[in-house]
């Protein structure tokens, strides 16, 4: 068996791994591999050819291609090895066992490891669609692949359950290429994407949004022919009465994303039951010392430009790792209170040298709201949100030193005005 070693080993080369490398390096680290299971680096930003990447990050609009491009280029300028076509098969604390056609079997010891997997879509089996099983139904990430990487057109005739970021662009997508979109269903009664989205891909288009509904029943033996549509009440059931029947050929499954983290498990990191990813400290930086996690393997983004800011925050507590420049002196837990729906980072680790951003999502859309850090007797910080969307990441910083005397654990509300109900 091949034996290698290196001082930081990035798992993934999406943005998130990309991102995490360059930091590492540009911080000097030395010695720096990315392993990417596919034969390319970019991860799922090579079938995103729509346009909206780097506004944040890099001042300009890029698609997804060229987003992943820009940090391509600078890593080509580098020393950072790179192994494609090498799937990690076993994960353990410093200790990777990998495959790959060229190599076979090899095993890489790592000073750190920095988790950068992304996430895979929710498919039909995991919300339980009633129905018979036929073609044509599938996630909206398999139907951007077909048509934007291999030039297949899924169908002709679309309906998309759920809302989510993927959902809204391939329903313009689809359009675009001469396909009708009927609808777009959302289970809850305000969308899971982006704004932006909304707009630009169903209401320019005029799509209908169907809020509060969802899908009871696929129609359908070898290929799919419709679907049938209810209105469901405040505890998502079907509201009797309240069908329609939707001649179609495709249903497309924009239902969610789910981190990819089997082999966090393995390495023993422990996950967080509402994000599905690991839990974290503000340097990213899991419960097993010395593998740090970030991008979507973590939470679910909304925005690319975030996943490569939180990957570089990720790649410079691996460093620090590294040089033994972080001493877990106390651990802060953090949690979500009123009104948040998870806040990442989950703990905090004392000394706090720096400031530290607290990421989270609201449970539902708020108008004039604030959110406040409080350690269960006093305030620690505090934050006007003018609007706040359950799809849109809001943050909150917490300055050096504040919390030098708090207590043993913090939580972040959001509470909104009472006039503005």
């Amino acid at each position: 068996m091949n034996r290698v070693k290196y001082s930081m080993v990035v798992i993934g080369g999406g943005p998130a791994g990309l991102a995490a490398a360059l930091e590492a390096r540009e911080l000097g680290c030395q010695d720096v591999l990315i392993v990417e299971r596919d034969w390319e680096l970019g991860g799922i930003l090579q079938q995103c050819i729509h346009n909206g990447f780097g506004l944040h990050l890099l001042g300009e609009e890029l698609t997804g291609g060229e987003y992943a491009q820009h940090f391509i280029d600078q890593l080509a300028q580098t020393d950072i090895e790179v192994m494609t076509d090498t799937m990690v098969i076993h994960l353990a604390p410093g200790l990777i066992t990998a495959v790959n056609p060229q190599q076979g079997l090899l095993e890489i010891e790592a000073g750190a490891i920095v988790l950068a997997m992304g996430c895979r879509e929710r498919t039909r089996g995991a919300i339980s669609i009633p129905g018979t099983r036929p073609a044509g139904v599938m996630t909206a990430g398999t139907a951007q692949r077909l048509l934007n990487m291999e030039g297949l057109m899924p169908g002709k005739r679309i309906v998309i359950l759920g809302s989510g970021d993927i959902g809204l662009i391939m329903a313009r997508r689809l359009t675009l290429e001469g396909a009708k979109v009927e609808a777009v269903a959302e289970l809850m009664p305000w969308s899971s994407g982006l704004t932006r989205n909304i707009v630009q891909c169903l209401d320019d288009f005029d799509i209908p949004l169907l809020l509060s509904h969802t899908v009871v029943a696929v129609h359908g033996s070898q290929r799919l022919e419709g679907v049938t549509l209810a209105r469901v009440d405040d505890n998502f059931k079907p509201i009797a009465g309240s069908e329609r029947h939707i001649p179609c050929d495709t249903l497309l499954l924009s239902v969610g994303l789910i981190p990819e983290n089997e082999l966090s498990q393995q390495a023993g990191v422990e996950l967080d039951s509402t994000t599905g990813g690991p839990l974290v400290d503000q340097h990213l930086q899991t419960t097993v010392p010395g593998i740090f996690a970030c991008g979507n393997v973590v939470h679910v983004h909304d925005l690319v430009d975030n996943v490569s800011l939180e990957a570089q925050r990720a790649a410079a507590g691996a460093v620090r790792w590294l040089k033994s420049e972080i001493a877990r002196q106390k651990t802060i837990p953090v949690q979500a209170g009123e009104g948040v729906g998870y806040v990442v980072p989950q703990r905090i680790s004392l000394p706090q040298p720096d400031e530290i951003t607290l990421l989270f999502r609201v449970k539902r859309p708020m108008v004039g709201a604030t959110a406040v850090v409080t350690d269960g007797e006093k305030q620690v910080a505090s934050k006007k949100l003018p609007f706040a969307r359950p799809a849109e990441m809001a943050e909150l910083v917490l300055e050096k030193g504040s919390l030098e005397g708090c207590g043993e654990q913090l939580e972040v509300s959001v509470v909104e005005r009472s006039d503005s109900r």
